[in-house]
Order: structure tokens, then sequence, then C-alpha cells
């Protein structure tokens, strides 16, 4: 009986063929020549790399030391400086009989205490220096100075939901008295969709809308007033909202 010698034997569990070994090698040497590659591309950069390093620590120091050297005493000592100009402007909210005075006494100060104008002249990048814009801005407006309050409310800035659409209604309302009604709508609308709420966006897109109607264009009003009729039933400004939504369609 004819016998044949095999010319492989098994290969065993764990144990690679020639060409495994011969794969396995070339990979490890693409992996010894990248990693030296690398690490003299890090040796050839290293002062950049270590510059780069120090770059970015010290722009972390630097940034903590401003907010605790400089940024938290500036915001701490504009606060305690607009305290009275605050009482001033709120007393003067509240009692209209007194107003006048109180709004005088809030913007330019009581010989003691100073008020918004110097607050934002030497605090305007603070908080307390930026709210002390809106509280001027409003200020102007209620006394007639529709320039000033347009002014001081349009270089104000928050990211607060009611002050924010508070400011550009503002703005709006001292365009109303300019008889400036088209840039009047503009921030009206502004106003409305700043942060939508039930405080501020019914009262604007009730305002937008008897500005729109004012100036004709009848399509924008009548989509403020549906606006207002359909998300905001029971703001108080739906006793006229029907009136309104007729001349619309005349």
């Amino acid at each position: 009986m004819a016998t044949y010698k095999k010319r492989g034997g098994k290969i065993k569990s764990g144990q690679q063929t020639p060409e495994q070994e011969s794969v396995t090698a070339e990979v490890f040497e693409t992996l010894d020549t990248s990693a030296g590659r690398a690490e003299a591309w890090v040796a050839r950069n290293q002062k950049y790399i270590l510059l780069s390093i120090g770059g970015v620590v010290l722009a972390v120091l630097l940034y903590l030391g401003y907010n605790s050297f400089v940024a938290d005493p500036l915001n701490e000592a504009s606060t305690n400086a607009s305290a009275q100009a605050s009482a001033y402007f709120k007393e003067g909210m509240e009692d209209p009989t007194l107003q006048d005075s109180l709004f005088t006494l809030a913007l330019e100060g009581d010989g003691v205490t100073p008020g918004f104008i110097e607050i934002i002249e030497e605090y305007g990048s603070t908080n307390a220096g930026s709210l002390a814009k809106y509280n001027a801005g409003m200020i102007f407006l209620q006394q007639g100075n529709y320039d000033q309050a347009i002014a001081y409310l349009d270089d104000f800035s928050t990211a607060d939901p009611i002050l924010g659409a508070l400011a550009l209604g503002g703005i709006g309302d001292a365009f109303t008295e300019l008889d400036q009604l088209g840039d009047a709508l503009g921030y009206y609308s502004k106003a409305a969709s700043f942060a939508e709420n039930s405080l501020t966006t019914p009262k604007f897109l009730f305002k937008g809308a008897q500005v729109a109607l004012a100036l004709g264009e009848k399509d924008k009003a009548a989509k403020m007033l549906q606006a207002l009729q359909d998300d905001y039933p029971d703001a108080p400004q739906m006793t006229a909202v029907e009136v309104l939504l007729a001349q619309t369609q005349n």
C-alpha cells in the first residue's frame, strides 16, 4: 500500500505561519518608524510646544487673576455705588407725585452718592453699570427725552427675558412718540419675540399690531393679533383684540 509524505504539519493553536509572522513584523516595524518620527518631531518642536502650553497656562492664570482682583471688586464697588440711585428710581416709579425730583436724583445723584450717569461713565462694563443704562433709558423715556432713551436702552445688553424685552419695547415706545412708526414696529416685534412669556409678549404683540394698523400693514397686524389670541387668551390685552382684528378686515 502506497504511503504519502505530508508537506506541512497542522498549525498549532497560537502558532503563526511564516506569512503571518512577516506581516506582524512589518506592522511593528511601521509602528516603530512612526513612533520614531513622532519622537523626532517632538524633539524638533519642543520649544514651541512648551511655549504653547505656557501660553495656555498664562491665559488661564490671567483670567482667574482678572476675575479675582479686577472684575469681582469692580462689580462689588459698582453695586454699592448704584444702590441709592436704584432706590430713587424705584421710589419714583411707585410715587408719581414725586417722580420728577426722584428721577433727577437717580440720574444725577444727590451730591453724596452718584447717579446713573456717573455710574455708567465709571462702571459701564460691570453688571451694575449695564443695569444703570436700562434705568437711565427708562427715566429719559418717562421724561420725554426720547433720543436719550433710545441711546441708553440700545446700549443696554442682557440675557434676562423680561428686562431684555422691556428695553426693546421701550425703544419702540420712544420711536412711536417720535412718530417713526416703521422703527417702532420693528422694535415691538423684537420685544415680542425676545423671550416669549405671558408678561411681555402679549404686551408688545398688541402694541406692534396697533402700529402696524397705523401704517396700513393690515396683514402684519392681523398676524400679531392672531398670535396674541391663540397663545395668550388670558392676557389683559384680549379685551381689545376683537375690535382690532375687525379693523384688519376693513
